[in-house]
């Protein structure tokens, strides 16, 4: 299945950013069912990109590649992790290609982007990572639904296990920018609720990673745990930096599960042990669910799945549910939302459902890095759901 990793080439048309109003074209009734797969493809982000492709295609192809009952064509852009071009490259799909579905995508900058121009159309929209809250809250739409997390889920379970730990004094450090700020209210949340004191909050420049000031202020402050949310390159580089300082063995490090996920390699493995994460997922977690998903798309791809194909493969799953209650005619608007709100997703993750602003109800696992995996220990949150705060859905 080499051809689903392959690079995107540049496509040709451009079409101009939505304007208030916009309604999607008309076309006569299709005999396929038409995806749009919005996702970074090169740069940064090209591997989540991918892992979130693979799931979902993953899910459809254990349907035979039918959505009820209808044959599937793919449309894929590759939205390069690239705010300025959001609106551009959505439109691309929507208006050009004119797609039934538009599955994206990972960068919560990318995503306002997608976000306007599914508001706008009404073009349904499966959002299969990026975390931003004003998807299911404040701007929370009928059309738009989430398969991922709110930045703020995972952290929101994370201060209870501190304090039961008996870290009831942390720091906490992150990126300054919205999905670090995100992060940091739910810690904070939870953290506080949980009886513990966040005795200082540090932060810098996305996406700065020198961090030797901060952690030699960290070693002065001597709390009894730090605190944190960063992922990709830079989490690899905070966890190195934390114990070149001396800190690993001092001051636990504790982390929404994106700090290690997907980054335990040969190199980074030996810093990184002992770390304790909360995720909604893990490939360590012992289901026969996650076990057989875990198999088949080792087959398929000859690699590991990660949180990222999960949420790929759960956004398969909630719109095939939804094609099933509308034999494929996703023209009846009113009866596939309301399967796709009322879905029970039988995930490798563990069973969810769908908050009333369209969210993930989810556990969150507690994980340690042993060895090269995040092993879990327990349950760190049963149901979690974000609060939806300021949408008028329900």
């Amino acid at each position: 299945m080499t051809s689903r990793r392959q690079v995107l080439t540049q496509s040709a048309a451009l079409i101009g950013a939505a304007s208030a109003g916009m309604v999607l074209p008309a076309r006569a009734q299709s005999t396929k069912i038409r995806i749009g797969l919005m996702l970074p493809y090169t740069g940064t982000f090209a591997q989540l990109g991918i892992a979130c492709d693979n799931g979902f295609r993953m899910a459809l192809e254990e349907k035979g590649n039918k959505l009820g009952g209808k044959d599937i064509e793919y449309f894929k852009v590759d939205d390069e992790s690239e705010p300025s071009k959001g609106v551009e490259n959505a439109n691309k799909l929507v208006q050009r290609d004119k797609v039934d579905v538009l599955v994206g995508t990972v960068h919560s900058g990318v995503q306002m982007g997608i976000h306007k121009v599914a508001r706008e159309t009404g073009v349904l929209n499966i959002i299969p990572n990026a975390g931003m809250h004003a998807a299911t809250r404040a701007l929370c739409a009928p059309n738009v639904f989430r398969t991922s997390f709110t930045n703020s889920q995972p952290t929101l379970a994370l201060g209870n296990v501190m304090v039961q730990k008996g870290h009831k004094k942390a720091v906490w450090i992150t990126w300054k920018y919205a999905a670090g700020d995100e992060a940091g209210e739910g810690f904070k949340q939870g953290y506080l609720a949980a009886g513990g004191t966040i005795v200082k909050e540090l932060g810098l420049p996305f996406p700065n990673v020198e961090f030797q000031a901060l952690l030699t202020e960290i070693a002065s402050i001597k709390p009894d745990a730090v605190a944190c949310f960063f992922s990709g390159g830079g989490a690899s580089k905070f966890i190195r930096d934390y114990a070149a300082a001396g800190l690993a063995g001092k001051i636990p490090l504790y982390g929404s599960g994106f700090l290690t996920e997907g980054l335990l390699d040969d190199e980074l493995a030996p810093s990184a042990q002992g770390i304790i994460t909360t995720l909604h997922y893990s490939t360590s977690l012992a289901t026969k669910r996650n076990d057989a998903f875990r198999l088949a798309y080792a087959k398929a791809f000859k690699m590991q799945p990660d949180v990222y194909a999960v949420q790929g493969y759960d956004a398969g799953q909630l719109l095939i549910q939804g094609a099933a209650a509308v034999n494929g005619d996703f023209s009846n608007k009113k009866t596939l939302y309301t399967a796709m709100e009322n879905a029970v997703i039988d995930s490798p993750r563990g069973k969810w459902t769908m908050s009333k602003a369209h969210n993930p109800v989810q556990d969150m696992y507690v994980r340690v890095v042993k060895g090269k995996e995040n092993v879990v220990q327990g349950v760190a949150a049963k149901a979690l759901s974000d609060s939806g705060a300021g949408c008028k859905l329900a």
